[in-house]
C-alpha cells in the first residue's frame, strides 16, 4: 500500500455503540464527503463459545440494528452513503481484519475510549489485535477521559 493514509479511498469502521466509535465514524464521514471515499460500517456481536455462531441473539441483534441506524443518521448528516453489516463472530478483532481483507479496504477506523485500568492507559484487546494484524492502515480515534473535557487547552 503506497498511498498516503489521508488519501484512503475506502474505510471499514467498527461501531460498538460507544461515543468514541460514533466519533470515529464522524471523522471518516467528513473525510469521505470531501474525497468520495467508500465507507462500510460493521457492528460485531460476539457469540459465546457455548453457542453456535448462528445463534439467534434477538436482543443483541436489536441493539446492533439501533447502532447501525445511528450510523445511517451520521452518514446522512455528512451527505455520504455507507454500507453496513451486522456480524456474529467469536472474536471481534478477527472479524474486523477478515472483513478488511475481504473488502480490500485502505483503512480500518476504530474509536476507542480512554481507559486506565490499574492506573495505566490501555488500548484494549480488539484494538491491539487489529493494530497487529491489519493488512493496511489503522486509524484510532481516542476519546478523552470525561475529566479531560473540563481541562482548558494548553496555550503556546
Amino acid at each position: 500500500m503506497h498511498l498516503d493514509p489521508i488519501d484512503a479511498r475506502s474505510f471499514l469502521v467498527l461501531l460498538d455503540g460507544t461515543e468514541a466509535s460514533y466519533g470515529a465514524l464522524t471523522a471518516v464521514s467528513q473525510t469521505a464527503s470531501r474525497s468520495e471515499a467508500s465507507v462500510t460500517v460493521i457492528h460485531v456481536i460476539e457469540v459465546e463459545r457455548s453457542l453456535p455462531l448462528t445463534a439467534d441473539l434477538v436482543i443483541e441483534e436489536q441493539h446492533g440494528e439501533q447502532i447501525l441506524e445511528r450510523a445511517d443518521a451520521i452518514a446522512a448528516a455528512h451527505n455520504i452513503s455507507l454500507e453496513s453489516d451486522l456480524l456474529q463472530a467469536r472474536q471481534t478483532g478477527h472479524v474486523i481484519v477478515d472483513e478488511a481483507i475481504d473488502r480490500r479496504v485502505d483503512a480500518i477506523v476504530m474509536g476507542i475510549p480512554y481507559r486506565r485500568p490499574f492506573g495505566r492507559f490501555e488500548l484494549g484487546p480488539v484494538a491491539e489485535y487489529v493494530l497487529e494484524h491489519a493488512p493496511g492502515y489503522v486509524w484510532l480515534v481516542r476519546y478523552p477521559d470525561r475529566d479531560d473535557d473540563e481541562l482548558a487547552p494548553l496555550s503556546n
